[in-house]
């Protein structure tokens, strides 16, 4: 047994994961890293597994070396390591500030991969990794361009991952879900943004998307979409050209 991991954990799909990994064998502690300490203390409340908060705010440099160091101190088996820290806007490209483009890039891709190298010393044979992307990833995405273009560099990003570290034992997935319902990230890159997607039909639900993942990331592979909705993306982007894609996304957003 070891040690799982979380980042984002305080909220969405990173809150679910500890939830859900609370009961698996491999599993006897879960790190709980997020920026807001009293949602994390509320971790212990959803799962008999014993949780510890890691408060840390990832788009912090500083944040990377102090995770960093609590891992050398403590050298851990990561037996589970679950990137779930993001952030998008929705909105017209030009809407967007560059403070806001900064943020969404400095998590989503830097904050990702700098918190993957520091656990690669205590991953092992038969440890998990899954990095959440998101069906963004599959194509340029109208009202979502940074973010689904951060999703994109983070998927390419885990499949060479997987790849290099398959001899070795260790499974890397990208989970790529459809929109979730029940999640904080709709209303918050909803907010003030002109331009934004009317509807979410056939939404997802945090604990069926982390079901899933989990299954996938045990069955090793590389790309996990769970749900059918993402799938059928998935299968569609790779045989509709991006210049029919993009603008059919532009028109579906605004029904």
């Amino acid at each position: 047994m070891g040690i799982a991991l979380v980042t984002g954990a305080s909220s969405g799909l990173g809150r679910e994961f500890v939830r859900q990994l609370g009961v698996d064998p491999t599993v006897q502690e879960i790190w709980a890293v997020a920026r807001r300490q009293d949602r994390l203390e509320q971790l212990k409340q959803i799962t008999a597994c014993p949780v510890r908060p890691i408060p840390l705010d990832l788009t912090q440099r500083g944040s990377i070396q102090a995770l960093k160091a609590f891992l050398e101190e403590a050298r851990p088996t990561l037996s589970v390591l679950v990137c779930a820290a993001g952030a998008g806007k929705m909105g017209e490209t030009t809407s967007l500030s560059p403070e806001e483009n900064d943020a969404i890039i400095d998590l989503n891709c830097r904050a990702a991969v700098a918190v993957t190298a520091v656990c690669f010393p205590y991953l092992r044979r038969g440890s998990r990794v899954l990095e959440i992307c998101s069906t963004a990833a599959f194509q340029p995405m109208p009202g979502l361009n940074v973010y689904a273009a951060t999703k994109a560099f983070l998927m390419s990003y885990t499949k060479t991952l997987h790849y290099e570290l398959l001899p070795k034992g260790i499974h890397v997935t990208a989970v790529c879900p459809y929109w979730i319902k029940d999640t904080e990230f709709i209303p918050l890159a909803q907010e003030g943004k002109p331009g934004q997607f009317r509807h979410f039909p056939l939404a997802s639900k945090s604990a069926s998307v982390v079901r899933l993942s989990l299954a996938a990331s045990r069955l090793n592979l590389w790309v996990a979409t769970p749900g059918v909705v993402c799938t059928v993306h998935r299968l569609g982007a790779k045989f509709i050209p991006h210049f029919v894609l993009v603008p059919l996304t532009g028109l579906l957003r605004r029904l």
